[in-house]
């Protein structure tokens, strides 16, 4: 799959390039800050399912991938201007850099290449891509409903990261298995894996939030904290009412620095990083069930070895002592 993933950041590139030198380098700029490139990957992969032999992917399941991965960019210069952050990817955030007003504008224009290549893909990868968009869009809403409510609960939680998450990687999914024109069951098992890995995925990377270093995440940890968005873990510590006695007081709009990295500690001590963890596990699961009617191809074993390794992410900055997975 890297020669694949390697003509995704060509496209990418090609693809926001402007007739201005400027627009060009600010929406390019988290591009050539690198990244795993998840949703294209999936993208691919899906679309390989059913293909024993690995053949490189076609340019119009690697535009699609584009497409999906800039959904995803333009809605992190977004949520950098929302969240005021200054890193992204070990790099200056594009509002720290250019200012709030211009990474809003090169975040709006990232999204209108991607409405462009989809479009140019067919009328239901437009469809898809623009529900996706929606989506995205109500997940940060529900999310900003809450901030900074100690009693938001599990079902607003779930609700929002099915919208800004996980229906990112389901379309990613969804895409490249209809740009290669795979049958409808399988399209469809590719959407559910999508959806299930991104549970997963978000579930995750709100644990690392917690428990993981600056260095680890390439962004400040514990930022969620201070935005007011109490995540999985932070909602099932506040749960434990020896924890909350002490974490809740600490969780308000005027947070200090201190306070924050003691709210930190609070939820590392507490179950909460343990139950979420089992919720991540829960989706990982479900992700992987998706795939076991799919032949041993080469794209069915790398979305296999992406649900297998996910929770992994987590091994290191939670220590092995506390990190087992739970057999199958």
């Amino acid at each position: 799959m890297e020669p694949d993933l390697a003509r995704v950041e060509k496209e990418l590139l090609r693809v926001v390039a402007s007739d201005g030198e400027f627009l060009t380098e600010i929406a390019s700029h988290l591009i050539l800050a690198g990244g795993k490139r998840v949703r294209p990957g999936f993208s691919i992969a899906a679309a390989s399912v059913l293909d024993p032999d690995g053949a490189a992917a076609t340019i119009d399941v690697i535009r699609g991938g584009c497409a999906v991965e800039l959904v995803h960019l333009g809605s992190l210069y977004h949520d950098d201007v929302m969240d005021d952050a200054i890193t992204r990817r070990s790099v200056k955030s594009v509002n720290a850099e250019w200012g709030n007003l211009r990474a809003i504008l090169a975040g709006d224009y990232l999204l209108g290449r991607s409405s462009e290549i989809a479009a140019e893909l067919g009328t239901e990868v437009a469809g898809v891509l623009a529900t996706t968009i929606t989506r995205l869009c109500e997940g940060q809403i529900l999310e900003l409903e809450s901030a900074y409510h100690t009693d938001r609960s599990i079902d607003s939680y779930t609700r929002s990261i099915a919208g800004k998450t996980s229906s990112l990687l389901a379309a990613a999914c969804r895409i490249g298995a209809i740009v290669a024109d795979l049958p409808r069951p399988v399209v469809d098992a590719m959407t559910e894996f999508g959806t299930a890995y991104g549970m997963a995925f978000q579930v995750v990377d709100d644990i690392l939030d917690i428990i993981a270093t600056d260095e680890q995440l390439g962004k400040p940890a514990g930022n969620d904290l201070v935005e007011g968005i109490y995540t999985l873990p932070v909602i099932h510590s506040l749960a434990d009412p020896v924890v909350a006695r002490e974490l809740r007081p600490l969780l308000t709009p005027a947070i200090t620095t201190e306070e924050r990295d003691r709210a930190r500690d609070l939820v590392r001590e507490s179950e909460g990083v343990t139950i979420a963890l089992d919720v991540a596990r829960t989706w990982a699961d479900k992700a992987a069930a998706t795939l076991s009617a799919l032949p041993d191809t080469p794209g069915a074993r790398a979305l296999r070895a992406a649900s297998d390794h996910l929770i992994e992410r987590v091994a290191a900055p939670l220590g092995r002592k506390r990190f087992s997975r739970k057999p199958r």
